[in-house]
């Protein structure tokens, strides 16, 4: 992450329902301190309203012979060349040239096994993932690169 261009969205994903895999989309309205439009887990009162997980994170559940793909984790964006879990809290990232997120948690805690566990035998989201607020909204694409936005 030497430079502003750190990896790009490859994957943009969204549930109606918390704890499910999500469903793949090419667009996505990320609304201002509320969260993905129709995104089970858009809240003013979360910091958690959109989640992020490396598309590395996921080959290493592939290599294990699992049959997962971007969304099976639940996240809302699956990235590209970023090392999420390098980034720490507050810093912000700027994703196409007008959405920018604020890193809220790296990591979670699972009190219980969700269906995404059940499902793929195993979820890298709590050691892997990370979460992030909505600072500004916009439009975000498939294939938008994801900077640190200063």
């Amino acid at each position: 992450m030497e430079n502003n261009n750190c990896g790009k969205v490859v994957n943009l994903c969204i549930s109606r329902k918390k704890g499910t895999p999500k469903t793949r989309k090419d667009i996505g309205r990320f609304i201002e301190n509320y969260g993905i439009e129709m995104d089970a887990h858009a809240s003013s009162d979360s910091h958690r309203q959109v989640s992020l997980l490396g598309i590395e994170s996921i080959a290493k559940m592939q290599a294990l012979g699992l049959n997962v793909r971007g969304g099976s984790f639940a996240e809302n964006i699956t990235t590209k060349g970023i090392e999420l879990l390098a980034l720490k809290i507050g810093e912000r990232l700027l994703i196409g040239n007008e959405v920018i997120l604020e890193i809220t948690q790296i990591g979670k805690e699972c009190h219980t096994k969700c269906a995404i566990f059940y499902k793929a035998g195993d979820c890298v989201m709590p050691k892997e993932g990370i979460f992030a607020k909505i600072v500004k909204g916009g439009i975000v694409n498939k294939n938008d690169p994801i900077t640190l936005h200063r």
